[in-house]
Parts: C-alpha cells; sequence; structure tokens
C-alpha cells in the first residue's frame, strides 16, 4: 500500500499545473492552507501542499483519516463546504474543526476515470470564508475535474513508457496498445481544454485568469504527446510519417512561430536565431516545423540552461540546411548511436516529460523529406544537422 501511495504522490507531484492551481485556490477562497490529498479507507497523505499558516504538513505527510472530513467525503462521495463552522449547524460541535483548530473548510472529491476514488482537493483556515458561493463552488469544481482528467493522463503516460519499455512485449502487442491509447488519450485531454474555457469565460479575480494559460500549456503538452504517439504508430506500421508535400514559400514564418513559442517556454535560456530563406520549397511546412521544434526542445533540455541555443537556417534553391546547437558536455559515444530510437532517453533531467519519441520522429521526418541528419558533439557544443540535399517533389 505504502509503494502505491507513494507512485500517486510523484504522479501528482509530476503535474506542473498543480502548484499553480493550489496558488489560485488560496488567492480565490482566501484560505491560507490548500492541498490535494491521497484518501483510501485507512489513510490521508498529503500529495501537493500550499501552506501559509504553517500547519505543519508537507509532501507525504499523514493524518488519522478518522479525525478528517475527508473520509465522509470518501464514504459519500459529495463535496462539503463550510464558510463558518460556528455557525453550521451540521459541523460546529464536529470533532475535526475542534482538532485542527479552523473555521472554513472545503474538501472536493477527485476520481479516475473509471469511477475509483483517489482523494480530494481540499483547504482549510482559521478564519471565516465565503465559500458555498456559486462562483466559489462551481470554480472549485472545475479544479477538481482539471486535476481528475490530469491524473489520468499521467497514470496513462507513465503506463505507456512502462508497457513500451518492457522487453517481454511483442511488437505487435506494443503497437496496437499504443495505437488504442493514442485514441483514449484525447478525451481527458478534451475535458482539460474545456474546462480551460468554461474558466476563460467566467467572472473571475485576476489570478484565476492567470491559470488559465497553464492550463491551455498543459493541455498542448498532452496534445503533443498523443501526436508523438499516433506518428510513432503510423512510423512503425505503415512505413513512415505521413507528410504533406507542396510549394512553401513561407516556411521562416512557421520557424519564427516555433522559437517564440518555445522562447516563451523557457525564458531562462536565450535562443539566437539566424535564419535565411530564399524561395519557395516543396516540403510539409507542419512538418518541418515539427523537426525544429523537437530539435530545439531536445537541446533546452540537455543544453547548459546558463549558455544560449543557436538556430542557423540556410537556403540554396531547393536545397535546405537547419543546425540547431547548445553547449555543455559532450553526448557520450556510446549514445550516440541510440539517438534516433523510439524511447530511448538520456540521464534522466528533473522536470523533463515525454515518451523518448522526439529525436525519433525528427528522423522519421527527415526521411519523408529525402533528407538527413547528422550530430556533432564535442566537450564545447553539440549540434544537430538536418540536410535536404535535392528537392523533393509531391507525388
Amino acid at each position: 500500500m505504502q509503494a502505491k501511495i507513494a507512485a500517486d504522490i510523484a504522479v501528482i507531484q509530476s503535474m506542473a499545473v498543480v502548484p499553480t492551481i493550489l496558488e489560485t485556490v488560496a488567492a480565490l477562497t482566501g484560505l491560507r492552507f490548500v492541498c490535494v490529498a491521497r484518501v483510501t479507507a485507512d489513510s490521508w497523505t498529503t500529495c501537493a501542499v500550499l501552506d501559509k499558516l504553517n500547519f505543519g504538513l508537507n509532501v507525504g505527510d499523514g493524518l488519522d483519516v478518522t479525525t478528517t472530513i475527508c473520509e465522509a467525503v470518501r464514504d459519500t462521495r459529495h463535496p462539503v463546504v463550510i464558510d463558518h463552522v460556528a455557525q453550521d449547524e451540521r459541523y460546529r460541535d464536529h470533532h475535526t474543526p475542534r482538532l485542527y483548530g479552523f473555521q472554513s473548510y472545503f474538501s472536493i472529491p477527485l476520481f479516475r476515470r473509471d469511477g475509483d476514488y483517489f482523494g480530494t482537493l481540499c483547504g482549510l483556515d482559521p478564519v471565516p470564508n465565503e465559500l458555498s458561493t456559486p462562483k466559489v463552488s462551481q470554480t472549485l469544481a472545475l479544479f477538481a475535474q482539471l486535476i481528475s482528467a490530469q491524473l489520468e493522463n499521467e497514470r496513462e503516460l507513465a503506463e505507456t513508457r512502462t508497457a513500451l519499455l518492457n522487453e517481454q512485449a511483442s511488437a505487435e502487442l506494443r503497437e496496437q496498445f499504443i495505437a488504442v491509447l493514442g485514441h483514449d488519450l484525447r478525451t481527458p485531454l478534451s475535458s482539460i481544454v474545456t474546462g480551460a474555457d468554461v474558466l476563460g469565460m467566467l467572472d473571475m479575480p485576476p489570478q484565476v485568469v492567470k491559470v488559465v494559460e497553464r492550463i491551455r500549456r498543459s493541455a498542448m503538452r498532452i496534445a503533443g504527446l498523443v501526436d508523438d504517439v499516433v506518428d510513432f504508430t503510423r512510423g512503425r506500421m505503415g512505413g513512415g510519417i505521413a507528410i504533406e508535400l507542396k510549394l512553401e514559400g513561407n516556411l521562416k514564418a512557421a520557424f519564427e512561430q516555433v522559437i517564440a513559442e518555445l522562447r516563451g517556454a523557457h525564458p531562462g535560456t536565450e535562443i539566437i536565431a539566424d535564419m535565411s530563406l530564399g524561395g519557395p520549397l516543396m516540403v510539409d511546412a507542419g512538418r518541418m516545423a515539427q523537426l525544429l521544434s523537437n530539435l530545439l526542445k531536445n537541446a533546452l533540455v540537455h543544453g547548459d540552461a546558463r549558455r544560449p541555443v543557436r538556430v542557423h537556417v540556410t537556403q540554396q534553391g531547393g536545397a535546405l540546411e537547419i543546425i540547431v546547437a547548445n553547449e555543455g558536455p559532450a553526448i557520450p559515444e556510446e549514445t550516440l548511436s541510440q539517438l534516433f530510437k523510439p524511447f530511448w532517453r538520456g540521464k534522466p533531467v528533473y522536470g523533463q516529460k515525454g515518451l523518448g519519441l522526439g529525436l525519433f520522429i525528427v528522423s522519421e521526418i527527415a526521411q519523408s523529406h529525402h533528407g538527413e541528419l547528422d550530430v556533432i558533439s564535442t566537450d564545447d557544443a553539440t549540434s544537430f544537422i538536418f540536410r535536404m540535399n535535392e528537392p523533393v517533389h509531391a507525388g
């Protein structure tokens, strides 16, 4: 049981959006203690905590579940919201508020997609607060739904990695599993996007408005993972990633958008771009933007964050060259041959998320454009180079 709870804590901790949700809930409600708790029949454990009360609970700490109101929420599967304990007929004589010294409180249940109870999004404060208004109650419910949806996504992504790295799994079962999972992941993703859209339409405080963009970024990351899985499946089962070639005269704009998005996602690392593009090229612009994006993400994750990442793009007639270079330690010789294999990842980097498909998809896009990839890695810098030496003809 302890191992399962530890795994659940790790899943919640891996969600980049959870700290923002806790901050926003605290700002919205006025409560100074907010947390996500894993609740079972015999345990209550914190998975994520925002504590401005010095309440004393840290991630992984537990309470006797019988002393909590979350136990009742688990039994009834209904939220509990208390504006003022002293004036609440249900809870003014309850042992839990007396034990923990709070006057305002909420506990919203969190569920897995199959209906299994996970725990609660809960908060408390020694002073009364208006929590039962429709605006606050609806927003708390939406945040709980978003965490529940993201919880399922993280679990499925973890299961995907485990299943696909299992050496005992046959290639056929692996490909079938990915194909089905790539479809099923879109359902919780839709829940996240819908929740963000609803929040965007509500009249909310500025703190809530800020979180909408964070939630959208999280949804975009999941969408990118789904696309990676689908691309991998097509590449393995269909003989290569599908591309739609057309004469593209504005490839620079597509590249600039990629660079702008990643500058926003990695504000601490400078991205220096030098692009010289002339006439039109027969390419799939979306796939070429994906190629640059994956190479640039790889450089931002594995390079020295204190040093700039450089992007150099040149065109001569129908030939195109893209170079993405980052500073940092050289890639070990034994690693170079593994870089473009699916589901292979190098030394883990704190906060890194993904399935290990980025460089594999880069290689598939390069092959689909009859291009080639090269890697040059020294103690000074690592450069990934894509070359398309001849124009690719549609059809």
